[in-house]
C-alpha cells in the first residue's frame, strides 16, 4: 500500500525536532517538493511511485535527520557548496573523485560537495532502477529529491549561508521555512511533466549557477526593505526580546514577511517550483538511462488497483496547482 513504512517514519521523524538547526527548505518545502514531483512523472513511473507517495513525502526530510539528529559527519557537506571558497566555476573539478584528489577532506567538509553528490546519487539511482531493487529505488529517489531541493536554495551555495557576514542572521530559515509556511497554500504546484536531462553534469551546474546568482539578491532585498519598513521586523515577547521558534531562529512579523515576500517578486515559489520540476526530471532521467525498466511487478497488483482512485484525485488537484492537504510539521 502507499502507506509503505509510514508508521515507521511517523515514529522517527519527530526526533528531527530535538536539535536546533537550519533545515534546508524546511519540512514544508521538502515534503511538498517530493510529493509534487511524483505527480509530475509519466504514467509508467508514476503508478509505482504513487504506491509509495507517503514514504516519498516523509522521507524527503531524512537527510536532515542524518545531519542534525544522528549527527553523521559525512552527511553535512552533501547539503551545500560554498562556491566563493572554490574560486571560479570553470576551475572546479568535474567529479567527486577529482574533488577529493584536489582538496583536503577538511576543506570539503567545511565548504560542501552538493553538486558532486547529486551526480553520485544519480549513478546509484540509475543502477537501482536497472537492477529493479525496489527499496533502493525509493530510498535513493527520495534522498535525491532532498539534495536537488537544496541546490535550489540560494544560500546553500554561499559562504554567507545565514547572512552572518552581513548582519542578517536568521534570514536562512526566514526565506526557506517561514515564507513557505505562510504563503505555500497559494503556490502553484503543477510544474508540468518530467523531461529527460541530456547532460546531467551541465544541468547540475546550471542549477547551482542560477541559485548562486539569487543569493545576493535575497540578501539585498532584506537590507533595503529594513531601511524604510515601518513597524517591527521581528516579533517580540513581553520583555521586548525577539521571539524565536523551537530551533531558536528569530520569528519575523507577519507584516514584514508579507513585505519581504512581495519584494522578492515570487522568488521563493519560483525556486520551489524549479525544485519540483528538476526532481522529477532527475528521477525520470535515471529511469530512462536504466533502460526504462517495468516497475509494475515491484508491487502487488491489488495495491496498485486500490490506489488508483486516490492517484486520480491527487492528479486532478495537481492540475489545478494544488496538493492534497499535507500536515507538515510547522517550524514557525
Amino acid at each position: 500500500m502507499k502507506l509503505f513504512l509510514k508508521s515507521y517514519w511517523s515514529r522517527i521523524v519527530p526526533f528531527i525536532f530535538l536539535a536546533p538547526f537550519l533545515m534546508s527548505w524546511g519540512t514544508f518545502g521538502h515534503e511538498h517538493i517530493n510529493r509534487a514531483a511524483v505527480l509530475a512523472l509519466p504514467a509508467p513511473m508514476q503508478t509505482f511511485f504513487f504506491n509509495h507517495i507517503d514514504f516519498m513525502t516523509t522521507e524527503a526530510t531524512v537527510p536532515d535527520i542524518r545531519k542534525y539528529t544522528l549527527r553523521y559527519q559525512a552527511e553535512k557537506p552533501r547539503h551545500y557548496i560554498d562556491l566563493e571558497s572554490y574560486g571560479t566555476l570553470d576551475s572546479l573539478p568535474a567529479t567527486l573523485k577529482e574533488a577529493e584528489e584536489k582538496y583536503s577532506p577538511e576543506f570539503l567538509q567545511k565548504n560542501g560537495i552538493l553538486p558532486w553528490y547529486i551526480e553520485e546519487m544519480m549513478k546509484k539511482l540509475t543502477t537501482a532502477f536497472k537492477e529493479k531493487r525496489k527499496n533502493e529505488i525509493l530510498f535513493l529517489a527520495a534522498d535525491l529529491g532532498h539534495y536537488v531541493g537544496d541546490a535550489h536554495m540560494p544560500l546553500h551555495t554561499s559562504v554567507n549561508h545565514d547572512g552572518q557576514l552581513t548582519g542578517q542572521r536568521g534570514i536562512h530559515s526566514f526565506w526557506e521555512s517561514q515564507l513557505p509556511e505562510m504563503f505555500g497554500d497559494q503556490y502553484n504546484y503543477n510544474c508540468g511533466q518530467a523531461k529527460y536531462i541530456k547532460n546531467i553534469h551541465q544541468e547540475v551546474w546550471k542549477i547551482l549557477r542560477h541559485s548562486h546568482q539569487l543569493a545576493d539578491t535575497l540578501l539585498l532585498a532584506d537590507r533595503e526593505l529594513k531601511k524604510h519598513f515601518k513597524g517591527d521586523v521581528f516579533e517580540r515577547d513581553a520583555s521586548g526580546k525577539i521571539r524565536r521558534n523551537k530551533y531558536h531562529q528569530p520569528i519575523h512579523t507577519a507584516a514584514y514577511a508579507r513585505a519581504y515576500n512581495k519584494a522578492l517578486n515570487g522568488m521563493v515559489e519560483k525556486q520551489l517550483r524549479k525544485s519540483i520540476k528538476e526532481t522529477a526530471d532527475f528521477w525520470y532521467t535515471a529511469w530512462v538511462n536504466a533502460g526504462k525498466p517495468d516497475l509494475t511487478s515491484l508491487d502487488p497488483a491489488e495495491q496498485t488497483k486500490r490506489n488508483q482512485p486516490e492517484l486520480k484525485r491527487e492528479l486532478q488537484l495537481c492540475h489545478q496547482g494544488k496538493l492534497t492537504d499535507l500536515k507538515s510539521n510547522k517550524e514557525f
